[in-house]
């Protein structure tokens, strides 16, 4: 039997509205567990809803992604904060933030981004939780300023989730110690496949994004997708998969805290 691990994914999205059990269900016969992201105070609500109805196997991160930021008053995301931390026994990690140049252009708009950013990397800290990173824009500079934030901010345990930037910024991301997540479309992609090769496994993961990113465009994605991620590491290692199940379980227990069954 399979065992992998899907760690981000958006089980409460609108697209799995007409047979989410059903996708639980499948992804439950050749996955050891997937983490779901809240991205937003509802999505928030309804990730810790679907956690409660399978134990052991949905862990949630709450965070509030950079696309939401602006369309939230200052007493909006500081009753979003207080919530988390009232449910912050029910998580796994603070995520997704982080730093979007792709849709949010507005200098005052990203500024805000920015402040909003630091000030959830301060619950993880004050929690003691790892961070899930969204970190995009053109080129690496999202990565590279995200990477100079977590640092200046003294985070320890982060991962780069969805990571799209070059092997060498990865390199420099593994140096300072934290993870590597790659999606599902590295079947497109030329630059993710020489990150799988060229970063130490000790420092992946492995994730979907469902329902985005398929390795087939035309298709939603789903949680057990993730095993072409593995086989392409396998193959980029010229390694076996059952090798990078192990260490991915590994690294995924040592990030987030928690033994899979």
């Amino acid at each position: 039997m399979i065992e992998i691990i899907d760690i981000h994914c958006h089980l409460t999205f609108k697209e799995y509205d007409t047979d989410r059990e059903q996708v639980i269900a499948d992804a439950k016969q050749v996955l050891n567990g997937v983490v779901i992201s809240g991205v937003e105070p509802e999505d928030a609500k309804k990730t810790l809803e679907l956690a409660a109805m399978h134990e052991d196997f949905i862990f949630v991160t709450l965070g509030l992604h950079p696309i939401h930021v602006s369309g939230k008053t200052d007493q909006e995301i500081e009753h979003y904060a207080e919530f988390i931390s009232e449910n912050k026994r029910k998580i796994v990690g603070i995520g997704e933030i982080g730093l979007d140049y792709h849709w949010v252009r507005d200098p005052l708009k990203l500024k805000r981004t920015q402040e909003v950013f630091v000030e959830f990397l301060g619950l993880a800290k004050e929690f003691d939780l790892p961070v899930v990173l969204h970190l995009r824009g053109t080129g690496s500079e999202a990565i590279e300023e995200g990477l100079k934030i977590i640092s200046d901010e003294d985070i320890k345990k982060a991962v780069f989730h969805c990571f799209t930037g070059k092997p060498g910024v990865a390199e420099t991301i593994c140096e300072e110690g934290y993870y590597i997540s790659l999606p599902t479309s590295i079947m497109r992609s030329k630059s993710m496949k020489k990150v799988a090769k060229r970063i130490p496994l000790s420092h992946l993961l492995t994730e979907t994004d469902a329902p985005y990113l398929s390795p087939d465009e035309n298709e939603r994605n789903v949680p057990q997708n993730v095993k072409a991620v593995y086989e392409e590491i396998a193959r980029q290692k010229k390694s076996d998969v059952k090798t990078v199940e192990g260490e991915i379980e590994q690294n995924f227990e040592r990030l987030f805290g928690v033994e899979l069954k």
